[in-house]
């Protein structure tokens, strides 16, 4: 009987992440000060802005690495494309702080899943996907 409590206990408690929202929220502000040049002697804020833009990076390498195995199958993702830009890791950093910014606090979305939706609307790829007919 305990183990169907505690597991009916796990089902109905709410999702874990373990880089929430709003951590990436404060972590990305954190590195847009330092893209902006912003000194801080506080050493939890190069941290946090280092945390946001690793984040970032592997998510977007992590897409490409999916991208191109997906296209090992002939199957096209196009859900972002990424300039070949100098300055990409900031314009990165810049695109989930608008998005993340408008979103309310303690969402329940994942972060995964806003930084996808920051990627796609910002930097939206040039050719469109043929619809299957």
């Amino acid at each position: 009987m305990k183990r169907l409590w505690l597991l009916a206990a796990l089902v109905a408690s709410p999702a874990a992440y373990a880089y929430t929202p709003d951590e990436l929220r404060g972590d990305c502000q954190a590195a847009e000060e330092m893209y902006a040049q912003q000194k801080s002697s506080d050493p939890f804020k190069s941290i946090r802005s280092a945390r946001c833009i690793a984040y970032v990076a592997g998510f977007a390498d992590g897409y490409a690495v999916s991208n191109y195995l997906a296209e090992q199958v002939s199957v096209k993702l196009n859900a972002f494309c990424l300039p070949n830009d100098p300055d990409l890791s900031m314009r990165l950093v810049r695109a989930v702080t608008i998005h993340v910014e408008r979103v309310p606090p303690n969402t329940t979305m994942s972060t995964a899943t806003l930084v996808a939706g920051a990627l796609a609307k910002a930097f939206p790829c040039a050719e469109a996907l043929e619809s299957k007919k």
